[in-house]
């Protein structure tokens, strides 16, 4: 194999490890845990003030947010984009999913300036 693919190939005892996993059942490719791993470690305070910086500042950077809070871009991250689930669009922080209020006061809006008619 090293001479079709060099030095990009696998070793041949990490091909056997694999295969021997998987005969024995495991079929996920993700790390598993393991004891050290860095895990994230939220709470409902952390998550309220980054949502309140957000909700303050929409153009409002993941580092200007860590320093703010004195957290790592990391943690930022993982509640910006897994847990309040915001996206950027044209640089601003915007929810993914609308709530009902949301939905009815944007269909409001186009109402009001009649972008509908």
């Amino acid at each position: 194999m090293k001479e079709v693919y060099g030095q990009q190939c696998l070793a041949r005892c990490t091909v056997i490890h694999w295969c021997q996993r998987y005969e024995a059942g495991r079929v996920n490719v993700k790390d598993l845990p393991r004891p050290g791993q860095a895990h994230i470690v939220t709470n409902t305070a952390t998550i309220s003030a980054v949502d309140e910086l957000i909700r303050q500042n929409r153009r409002i950077t993941t580092r200007e947010i860590a320093v703010e809070l004195s957290i790592s871009k990391g943690t930022v991250h993982h509640i910006i984009h897994k847990t309040l689930v915001y996206g950027k669009v044209c640089a601003e922080w915007v929810p993914k999913h609308l709530s009902e209020n949301q939905k009815t006061a944007r269909m409001g809006v186009c109402l009001n300036h009649q972008f509908l008619h």
